[in-house]
């Protein structure tokens, strides 16, 4: 069975998908996916769960929430990732087999192999963000997870979709790059890197107008709306694009570093006893 983050919320057995309904449980769920493998306190649970406000048996209906997913993992027949209670707190334990995001983690890890050809580093890279789906967690309905854990999520697609736009540079794609550059720099504007990309891409492929007015738009939007300057790259782009130079080829990207591993939880104050109330 695998869980799948990277979208709604949903338990796979490779030919039919669950996705689960929203509940306390659920949010449950997502809360240790999100930290696999490293003991979850049982206060970062109960805010995940919850809230910052949460009511005066939080403790007690936190195991009853484990024991309802234990339950339900028995009906999927999920043996191979269990929810454990440990001191501390709970940990469930996966692998790039059982959830997506370990998957996804390990797919860009592997572009700091050493040695690894740029078309490899791409392919790696081209598969990490084909996993992910629209909708992310969408059916956890946890205001915390989606102010705390979700936006973590998606700054670490974007920095993969910013190292891929450096490698089809890298490789010459400048065509293909700026079909991705065109979507993320509107999607998101204050993107310096995206658009640094998106420019350089525009004046490679020999649409200097186009790359010079790209720059001016930019600087307007810092300057009106964050009353800062381009970046002292942009700059020096600008500038190579205002003489006409050959900017030689694109530089291989300075890091090709890897994500780093979901945040730890928060320790807990006292460890969570193995046993479980009865329902």
């Amino acid at each position: 069975m695998r869980f799948q983050l990277l979208g709604p919320l949903s338990i796979s057995d490779g030919g039919e998908t669950v996705v689960l309904h929203p509940s306390k449980p659920a949010n449950l769920l997502a809360a240790l996916l999100l930290n696999a493998g490293a003991i979850v306190s049982v206060d970062y649970l109960q805010r995940m769960v919850w809230g910052d406000e949460q009511p005066a048996t939080a403790r007690a209906a936190l195991q009853t929430c484990v024991l309802r997913l234990r339950r339900l993992f028995a009906k999927h027949e999920v043996v191979d990732t269990p929810i454990e209670a440990v001191p501390g707190g709970y940990r469930i334990t996966a692998d790039a087999r059982s959830l997506d995001l370990v998957e996804f983690r390990e797919r860009v890890r592997r572009t700091q192999e050493p040695g690894l050809s740029a078309e490899a580093a791409m392919g790696a890279l081209q598969g990490a963000l084909a996993l992910w789906q629209t909708g992310v967690l969408a059916n956890v309905r946890s205001e915390a997870i989606h102010r705390d854990e979700v936006p973590r999520m998606l700054e670490e697609r974007l920095r993969v979709v910013e190292r891929l736009c450096d490698v089809r540079l890298e490789l010459g794609q400048c065509g293909q790059a700026l079909v991705d550059l065109w979507s993320v720099t509107r999607a998101h504007p204050d993107h310096g890197r995206f658009r640094e990309q998106l420019i350089e891409a525009l004046y490679r492929t020999g649409r200097q107008t186009e790359a010079l007015a790209e720059y001016r738009g930019f600087k307007a939007y810092l300057a009106d709306g964050l009353g800062v300057g381009p970046s002292a790259a942009l700059q020096r782009l600008e500038l190579s694009i205002l003489r006409g130079e050959d900017l030689g080829p694109a530089a291989e990207p300075p890091v090709r570093a890897g994500l780093p591993a979901a945040a730890p939880a928060a320790p807990a104050p006292a460890p969570e006893p193995p046993g479980l109330p009865p329902v």
